[in-house]
C-alpha cells in the first residue's frame, strides 16, 4: 500500500452493489408471499427491505398484514431455493465491475459483506471468475447481529486485518452498518454506477489514478 493511500481495504456489498440481483430477490418475495395477500410495489420494497435482514422483514410483513410470523417465516426455504434456482441465469456481473475488481484486487484487500446467504452469492461470484480476487466473505447469519448493526463489517475488517477500509454500499441499512463500525462509506444508488463512482473515489483520496 502506498503512503498516500487512504484505505487499505474495500468492503462490497452484494445486492445492488456487485450486481443488480434486488429485482430477482423482490419476484421471489412477492411470488411465496402472494397467497398470503401481499400487494408488495417495488418502490416500497427498494425503500423498506433492501438492506434489511430477511427475517426483520418478515415480521414487517406479519404485522403489516395481520399475520403470525412464522406462517410467513415458513415460506423462507421455498424463496431461497426459488433464488437460487433462477440466479444462475438471471443474476449477472457488468463487464465493467469485473474489469474493476480485477484491478482493485492486485492493490487492495477485498471483501464481500452481504446479508444474502454464502449459498445465494458465492456461486454467483465463482461463476463469475473472480472469487479468488475477495480474501474474505461476510454473509448472512455469519454474525450475530445483521445490518444496520456494526458487526458484519467489524468481522470483515478483521478478517482482512485493515484499520481503514473503505465501505461500498447501496441502501440505508447497509452505510449505517458500515458507519456505525467508523468507516467510511461510499452510497451507491445502484450497481450501474460501482466502477465509475468508486474508481473516482479512490482517486480523488489518493491523488492517484486508479487504472
Amino acid at each position: 500500500m502506498t503512503e498516500n493511500r487512504r484505505y487499505d481495504a474495500l468492503l462490497f456489498d452484494f445486492d445492488g452493489v456487485l450486481v443488480d440481483s434486488e429485482p430477482l430477490h423482490y419476484r421471489c418475495w412477492c411470488e411465496v408471499l402472494k397467497p398470503f395477500g401481499l400487494d408488495l410495489d417495488w418502490d416500497t420494497y427498494a425503500k423498506s427491505c433492501i438492506g434489511v435482514a430477511d427475517r426483520e422483514m418478515i415480521h414487517q410483513f406479519a404485522a403489516n398484514l395481520g399475520l403470525p410470523f412464522d406462517d410467513l417465516w415458513a415460506q423462507y426455504p421455498r424463496k431461497k431455493e426459488l433464488f437460487r434456482s433462477r440466479n444462475v441465469t438471471e443474476v449477472q456481473f457488468y463487464p465493467e465491475t469485473l474489469d474493476l475488481i480485477r484491478d482493485l484486487a492486485r492493490q487492495y484487500k477485498l471483501a464481500v459483506v452481504s446479508s444474502s446467504a454464502r449459498v445465494e452469492i458465492e456461486p454467483v461470484i465463482v461463476r463469475a471468475g473472480i472469487r479468488n480476487c475477495f480474501h474474505a466473505m461476510v454473509c448472512g447469519s455469519e454474525v450475530r447481529r445483521l445490518k444496520p448493526a456494526p458487526d458484519p463489517y467489524l468481522r470483515a475488517a478483521e478478517l482482512l486485518d485493515a484499520s481503514a477500509p473503505l465501505v461500498i454500499e447501496d441502501s440505508e441499512a447497509g452505510e449505517l452498518s458500515g458507519r456505525a463500525a467508523g468507516f467510511d462509506v461510499l452510497r451507491l444508488r445502484d450497481a450501474h454506477e460501482l466502477s465509475t463512482a468508486l474508481r473516482a473515489k479512490l482517486t480523488s483520496d489518493s491523488g492517484t489514478l486508479l487504472t
